[in-house]
Protein backbone atom coordinates (compact mmCIF):
# COMPACT_ATOMS: atom_id res chain seq x y z
CA UNK A 1 0.00 0.00 0.00
CA UNK A 2 1.15 2.87 -0.91
CA UNK A 3 0.46 6.96 -1.21
CA UNK A 4 1.69 7.41 -4.50
CA UNK A 5 0.14 6.04 -7.90
CA UNK A 6 0.96 2.92 -8.82
CA UNK A 7 3.18 3.79 -11.90
CA UNK A 8 5.43 5.51 -9.09
CA UNK A 9 5.20 2.79 -6.43
CA UNK A 10 5.13 -0.64 -8.70
CA UNK A 11 7.73 -2.01 -10.76
CA UNK A 12 10.49 -5.08 -9.22
CA UNK A 13 12.28 -2.76 -6.96
CA UNK A 14 8.87 -0.73 -5.26
CA UNK A 15 10.53 2.59 -7.65
CA UNK A 16 7.64 2.61 -10.42
CA UNK A 17 7.24 1.26 -13.65
CA UNK A 18 9.74 0.48 -16.08
CA UNK A 19 7.57 0.88 -18.68
CA UNK A 20 6.24 3.53 -17.86
CA UNK A 21 6.57 6.75 -20.54
CA UNK A 22 4.40 9.59 -18.87
CA UNK A 23 6.75 12.54 -17.89
CA UNK A 24 5.63 14.75 -14.66
CA UNK A 25 5.77 17.99 -13.93
CA UNK A 26 8.63 18.69 -12.62
CA UNK A 27 10.31 16.13 -15.09
CA UNK A 28 9.03 18.18 -18.18
CA UNK A 29 9.96 21.73 -16.36
CA UNK A 30 12.95 20.97 -14.55
CA UNK A 31 15.06 17.62 -15.06
CA UNK A 32 14.12 17.74 -19.30
CA UNK A 33 15.49 20.96 -19.63
CA UNK A 34 18.36 20.56 -17.49
CA UNK A 35 19.43 17.78 -19.45
CA UNK A 36 19.21 19.97 -22.87
CA UNK A 37 21.24 22.77 -21.24
CA UNK A 38 23.94 20.26 -20.51
CA UNK A 39 23.74 18.59 -23.75
CA UNK A 40 23.60 21.77 -26.27
CA UNK A 41 26.34 23.77 -24.03
CA UNK A 42 28.72 19.88 -24.08
CA UNK A 43 27.57 19.18 -27.84
CA UNK A 44 25.77 21.59 -29.82
CA UNK A 45 27.60 24.90 -29.27
CA UNK A 46 31.43 24.09 -27.63
CA UNK A 47 32.94 26.54 -30.10
CA UNK A 48 30.93 29.31 -28.46
CA UNK A 49 31.68 27.92 -25.11
CA UNK A 50 35.07 28.00 -26.01
CA UNK A 51 35.35 31.17 -27.25
CA UNK A 52 33.58 32.77 -24.24
CA UNK A 53 35.85 31.15 -21.64
CA UNK A 54 38.68 32.58 -23.63
CA UNK A 55 37.40 35.97 -23.63
CA UNK A 56 36.63 36.08 -19.85
CA UNK A 57 40.57 34.09 -19.43
CA UNK A 58 42.00 37.06 -21.29
CA UNK A 59 39.52 39.94 -20.15
CA UNK A 60 39.76 39.05 -16.10
CA UNK A 61 37.37 41.54 -14.49
CA UNK A 62 36.19 43.68 -17.83
CA UNK A 63 34.75 40.53 -18.97
CA UNK A 64 31.28 41.93 -18.68
CA UNK A 65 32.16 44.75 -21.06
CA UNK A 66 34.53 43.11 -23.39
CA UNK A 67 32.63 39.64 -23.93
CA UNK A 68 29.61 40.87 -24.59
CA UNK A 69 29.80 39.52 -28.50
CA UNK A 70 30.73 35.53 -27.00
CA UNK A 71 28.28 36.00 -24.74
CA UNK A 72 25.33 36.85 -26.84
CA UNK A 73 26.48 34.26 -29.64
CA UNK A 74 26.58 31.73 -26.63
CA UNK A 75 23.40 32.36 -25.35
CA UNK A 76 21.19 32.31 -29.38
CA UNK A 77 23.13 29.24 -29.95
CA UNK A 78 21.90 27.77 -26.67
CA UNK A 79 18.11 29.47 -27.14
CA UNK A 80 17.85 27.92 -30.57
CA UNK A 81 18.83 24.67 -29.34
CA UNK A 82 16.48 24.61 -26.46
CA UNK A 83 13.32 25.51 -28.61
CA UNK A 84 14.47 22.75 -31.32
CA UNK A 85 11.78 20.27 -30.85
CA UNK A 86 14.09 17.48 -32.43
CA UNK A 87 16.34 18.08 -29.45
CA UNK A 88 13.72 17.88 -27.05
CA UNK A 89 12.49 14.45 -28.10
CA UNK A 90 15.96 13.48 -28.04
CA UNK A 91 16.59 14.41 -24.68
CA UNK A 92 13.36 13.15 -23.49
CA UNK A 93 13.99 9.79 -24.77
CA UNK A 94 17.33 10.10 -22.65
CA UNK A 95 15.68 10.63 -19.60
CA UNK A 96 13.14 8.25 -19.97
CA UNK A 97 15.41 5.37 -20.54
CA UNK A 98 17.88 6.59 -17.47
CA UNK A 99 14.83 6.57 -15.39
CA UNK A 100 13.46 2.76 -16.64
CA UNK A 101 17.02 1.53 -15.91
CA UNK A 102 16.99 3.01 -12.53
CA UNK A 103 13.72 1.84 -11.81
CA UNK A 104 14.57 -1.88 -12.90
CA UNK A 105 17.69 -1.82 -11.19
CA UNK A 106 17.53 0.32 -8.35
CA UNK A 107 20.56 1.96 -9.16
CA UNK A 108 21.11 5.06 -10.22
CA UNK A 109 23.23 5.92 -13.78
CA UNK A 110 26.38 8.23 -13.93
CA UNK A 111 25.91 8.72 -17.74
CA UNK A 112 28.46 10.01 -19.98
CA UNK A 113 26.84 12.66 -20.32
CA UNK A 114 26.65 14.35 -17.25
CA UNK A 115 31.35 13.43 -16.92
Amino acid sequence: MSVLPDNQSSGPKGLGDPEDRTLRKVENEILIPKIMRELARKEKCTQFVRAFEECCKKSSLLMVVKCRTENTRLRDCLADWYHNQEFRHHCEDIYLNERSEYRRTGVKSKTKRMG
